[in-house]
């Protein structure tokens, strides 16, 4: 067995927790931790990458169980409980999910044969990073508190916002928390409905990548660091979740910005100086 390949899942493991809510897109800095790694092949990399983000959306069902409940019994019976709606909270999501459902079903393996890299990255996480600067800088006016009061209009649009993320090193969490800000959504309500709005899609691509591409995991080996990845990407991100909304409750997303930028600059630096090449 090999210990530094699993050591290294357990990297990316924390890797995939800790990104995986912030706008910074977990899918870029997954590519670029295995490709600084030298983590598996590539096929095998563009599963794990997959794959292991169903750990930290568990941890999102795992945290907010309650309200999820609340929302699925709502589009069953028709009724709102209190003051919130889940009812419209669970209408709000399907309706959100249906594009990149579209999109990504109808384009996953070209997404991955020619945009997983590190170039793609790069350009995205600046790209990204300068949308969030744009957005923080606009005034805001506030139509819906709680991810309950997320219209239907409303939702479409963050749909179509998170069908950006399809492309590696846009964040899904980055598109849709900065899109839902720029619709009007507050900020806690805009975190949390880029969580649940995570649940149908990484559950759906994961499952479907695991289901088409299994076989590349060729012993038990494979299926134990793809394991491993999954779990500690599910405790980091348990830890990560309640963080975020407090942080997005007080402050704004320039740090995240920065950062963005500034690891987009040093990865097409390193490509010039190293000779990082286009995949695909």
């Amino acid at each position: 067995m090999d210990i530094i390949l699993l050591i290294q899942a357990v990297i990316m493991g924390i890797v995939e927790g800790i990104t995986e809510f912030l706008p910074i897109s977990s899918t870029g800095y997954m590519i670029l931790s295995a490709d600084a790694m030298g983590f598996w092949s590539k096929d095998k990399v563009d599963l794990f990458v997959v794959v292991v983000q169903l750990g930290a959306i568990l941890a999102v069902i795992y945290d907010y169980w309650g309200r999820l409940w609340q929302a699925f019994m709502g589009l069953l019976t028709g009724k709102a409980a209190g003051m919130s709606n889940p009812r419209q909270l669970g209408l709000s999501l399907i309706v959100a999910t249906i594009p990149v459902m579209l999109v990504g079903f109808t384009f996953a393996d070209e997404i991955k044969t020619y945009l997983f890299n590190p170039i793609t990255v790069a350009i995205m996480l600046i790209i990204g990073g300068l949308l969030i600067f744009y957005v923080e800088k606009r005034p805001k006016t506030v139509i819906a508190c709680e991810a309950e009061d997320v219209s239907l209009k409303t939702a479409l649009m963050i749909g179509l916002f998170q069908c950006l993320a399809l492309i590696p090193g846009t964040s899904r969490s980055g598109a849709t928390i900065i899109g839902a800000l720029w619709l009007g959504v507050s900020r806690k309500a805009s975190a949390e409905f880029s969580f649940f709005l995570g649940i149908p899609v990484i559950v759906g691509a994961g499952l479907l990548d695991l289901a088409k591409h299994h076989e590349v995991l060729a012993s038990s080996e494979d299926w134990l660091v793809l394991a491993i990845g999954t779990v500690v990407s599910f405790i980091v991100a348990l830890l990560c979740i309640r963080w975020l909304v407090a942080w997005v409750s007080r402050r704004d997303f320039t740090i995240f910005a920065w950062l963005r930028i500034i690891t987009g600059v040093i990865v097409l630096l390193a490509s010039w100086l190293f000779g990082y090449q286009m995949v695909g």
